[in-house]
């Protein structure tokens, strides 16, 4: 599978994303969150610094749960059976996404909050 051509690995790639989209409800979920966002800042217009942290958190909350569900499948498949070791494993990758999942509502909670204070702002 080393050395294919870009468009073969990018093909592989594209249907990662589209498993995630159809076996996880929690990555469906995270992408509809982030195509929210998007619209959000298409209609607000903010200045370039928050489209870049708003994003990056975007692309950050949807990667870690493409880790975790890889992970997760990658472990199910080599131990079906409950063991306390795979246990770990999983729970420490959701909670990696959890992590994630806070630092972009902080992240968007520092843009509303800014939007508003500029909104509120005599001009």
């Amino acid at each position: 599978m080393k050395n294919q051509p870009f468009l073969q690995r990018l093909s592989y790639s594209l249907q990662g994303i589209r498993t995630a989209w159809r076996l996880e409800a929690s990555f469906r979920f995270q992408s509809l969150m982030a195509l929210a966002v998007v619209a959000l800042l298409l209609a607000l217009r903010p200045p370039a610094v928050w489209w870049a942290l708003l994003l990056l958190n975007c692309g950050l909350v949807l990667a870690a749960e493409l880790f975790n569900t890889s992970l997760e499948h990658a472990l199910d498949h080599l131990h079906p059976e409950l063991h306390p070791a795979i246990k770990v494993s999983k729970d420490c990758a959701a909670g990696a996404v959890l992590v994630f999942s806070l630092s972009a509502v902080g992240t968007f909670l520092a843009f509303l909050w800014s939007m508003l204070v500029k909104t509120s702002s005599p001009s």
